[in-house]
């Protein structure tokens, strides 16, 4: 029997409330400085589901600064061997998102989720989501596509409530909630000016059937607080601050202790 296949199977599928997806691009980008091919990106994410997380997420650009193609699909097959676990991967649908969802299907790899993000070219990170009604026709073929794939949808959108009916009019399954200004305003003791905007988005989601996901900028002293005052968030993708914490207390007791925080973010 596989160990990995075994162990993975029975800590992930018994899990409830927020799953914990990590981003693994930094590792990629501190090992794109060198033509060494450490720290390994696969060894990374190993790491993060042995230690009990949840998914494995990858924002690839088509400069490759950090995620590179090679590292879509290797992660995809590492994959196989833990069938609880789900691979998303985000980034750009007019860019180069769309095409790598469909190879990873045709090569039979698992995927479970592409979460769409309108980042520029330039952009060194995703900092708005996406605008509705102006996006809805240009989105909509592509979802569409996605969703033939047999993979789930997620849009990358600012907490406004008012949108919600139009993302699920345009087909996708889920929103992922940008949460940088949240992050800015735990930071600076302002939770009262942005947090009611983030929890009646949730709340206007889930009352058209959306699934409800959120990062950027989350970390262990914002977390908690996120998931008690955000109801039904599914899925959090932490990557920049879990990476960095990993440095000081290493990669899988971060990952435990960012699996401790969804635990009491949601009793």
């Amino acid at each position: 029997m596989n160990p990995l296949t075994s162990r993975g199977s029975g800590s992930h599928s018994q899990r409830a409330g927020t799953a914990l997806s990590v981003n693994v691009n930094k590792v990629a980008l501190l090992r794109n400085t060198r033509s060494l091919g450490i720290p390994s990106v696969v060894r990374a994410a190993t790491l993060c589901l042995e230690a009990g997380a949840d998914g494995i997420t990858v924002h690839p650009r088509p400069d490759e600064r950090h995620i590179r193609a090679h590292d879509v699909f290797d992660l995809a097959e590492l994959l196989k061997a833990w069938p609880g676990a789900e691979f998303n991967i985000e980034g750009n649908p007019f860019h180069n998102l769309v095409d790598l969802a469909r190879e990873v299907v045709a090569r039979g790899l698992p995927l479970h989720q592409c979460t769409f993000v309108p980042d520029s070219v330039e952009q060194s990170t995703s900092d708005h989501g996406w605008r509705f009604p102006e996006d809805a026709a240009r989105l909509a073929p592509l979802i569409a596509d996605v969703k033939a794939l047999g993979v789930r949808v997620s849009l990358f959108m600012d907490p406004t409530p008012e949108a919600m009916p139009a993302v699920r009019a345009v087909g996708a399954d889920r929103v992922e909630l940008y949460t940088e200004t949240y992050a800015r305003a735990h930071a600076e003791g302002r939770l009262a000016e942005v947090t009611p905007a983030f929890a009646d988005t949730a709340r206007a989601a889930l009352r058209e059937g959306l699934g409800v996901n959120a990062g950027h900028d989350l970390n262990l002293d914002n977390l908690t607080d996120f998931l008690k005052a955000v109801p039904g968030v599914q899925e959090v993708s932490i990557g920049h601050a879990l990476v960095g914490d990993a440095l000081e207390f290493g990669m899988a007791e971060t990952v435990r202790r960012y699996l401790q925080c969804t635990r009491e973010g949601n009793t």
